[in-house]
């Protein structure tokens, strides 16, 4: 059996090595490794050198210090994840990345979301995942590799059979990208999980979605789909339900602030009556209206018996849609979760959702709104819930404890790895 090495002190050494300055940060996150109970290190450790961590001094990791803790990691068979997140990586720092991960046969999670790496780090990236046969989940978001950089992911996709989780969201990526990657995903039976929010496209047609519903007719490995700010409108929205009436694999889609109005969601309404596969729909930010929600709500009291979320969070929803909402949660006992923040709420609704969670339907975690009362009357105030609550930042007060608040997690089990 391997012996957990002690890495502050290999640090302290490569650091000498290479002539570089310690890091005290990096120094402190392995110290505080080094203390951890060693039998737990078998399972793999995950260093989190995360640079808006705001519970200890940060100073965010250059591509210097990246080289230093590269050469520390390459002989460590128990680190198996690493979060640079926040950082201010270059193309440079992606360098020492892309040699790292070409030899590493133990990390499994990569997360470098919202450094400086553009088009050069993500080739070098892309193109060490070709021969990479370890990792699982990387995410990129946020890193402003464009168009260019996005299509040397899209040709990874081709060659790598091992990824099972990719976030590309906000990384600028355009048209013909986009149309690459999900043409990959054709072929590609590996990835589970793929993020493509808010591309640079300045077409007003659904282009991008007609090939995105061509992939699901074709892709029956991936569960996980996120679309947000795609500038879809109600044709792409037909176009996908089509395509997920022979989809028989997708749990979760994301089609949040697009242009979807009630006529688009009329088609999802339709879609929910068939299908038997979803479980997470997110429709945040479109303008469903009372009739889009009346769809809904048809569809998931007398027919759809497997989703258990919904966020239709500020669609322009009034009492109308709001109650008959949280009538189908009255026959509907698989659906679980409900986001309507944001919406236009009368007494109706207020009265409506406060009896679901006062008779124990809807449990307080599981929504966005809690009941109050004021001067007689029944009120919602918001709270702090929704389906990926800790996407983009986590707690100051440490690691979160009830999934149950950010839906995704608690429902498609996203972890790690």
């Amino acid at each position: 059996m391997s012996i957990p090495p002690d890495l502050h002190q290999h640090y302290v050494g490569a650091c000498q090595n290479l002539g570089q300055p310690e890091n005290p940060f990096i120094a402190h996150v392995l110290q505080e490794a080094d203390k951890n109970d060693k039998t737990s290190w078998t399972k793999g450790i995950t260093l989190k050198i995360a640079g808006n961590n705001h519970l200890v001094p940060v100073q965010r990791v250059t591509g210097d210090d990246l080289q230093v803790l590269a050469s520390v990691l390459c002989n460590s068979v128990f680190v198996t994840g690493l979060d640079l997140r926040f950082n201010v990586l270059t193309d440079a720092g992606a360098k020492h990345m892309a040699t790292f991960l070409q030899d590493n046969s133990t990390l499994r999670y990569l997360n470098l979301m919202f450094n400086d790496i553009g088009t050069r780090g993500a080739e070098l990236i892309a193109r060490a995942l070709h021969r990479n046969e370890t990792l699982l989940y990387l995410r990129m978001t946020g890193n402003k590799i464009g168009n260019e950089g996005g299509m040397f992911f899209a040709s990874m996709l081709q060659i790598n059979s091992t990824l099972e989780k990719l976030d590309l969201g906000d990384c600028d990526m355009g048209t013909q990208c986009l149309i690459a990657t999900v043409t990959a995903l054709t072929q590609n039976k590996s990835v589970k999980a793929i993020n493509l929010n808010r591309p640079l496209l300045y077409s007003q047609e659904d282009d991008t979605t007609v090939h995105v519903a061509l992939m699901l007719k074709n892709n029956f490995s991936l569960v996980e789909l996120h679309l947000c700010k795609h500038e879809m409108k109600n044709f792409g929205v037909e176009r996908l339900c089509e395509a997920l009436y022979e989809n028989s694999s997708l749990r979760y889609l994301d089609l949040s602030c697009n242009k979807i109005t009630r006529d688009g969601v009329k088609f999802l309404g339709e879609l929910l009556k068939r299908n038997q596969t979803l479980e997470i729909l997110d429709l945040r930010a479109n303008r469903a209206e009372d009739d889009g929600a009346i769809y809904l709500s048809e569809a998931l009291a007398l027919h759809n018996r497997t989703l258990r979320a919904l966020s239709v969070v500020s669609n322009n929803i009034s009492g109308k849609g709001l109650v008959a909402l949280s009538d189908a949660m009255k026959t509907n006992m698989e659906l679980s979760y409900i986001y309507i923040w944001g919406n236009k709420f009368d007494e109706a609704t207020c009265r409506a959702f406060s009896e679901l969670i006062q008779t124990g339907r809807l449990k307080p975690n599981c929504t966005d709104v809690e009941p109050y009362e004021a001067d007689g009357h029944v009120h919602l105030a918001e709270l702090s819930h929704g389906l990926r609550r800790h996407y983009y930042w986590t707690p100051s007060y440490g690691e979160v404890t009830n999934q149950d608040a950010n839906a995704s997690l608690a429902i498609a089990a996203v972890s790690e790895y």
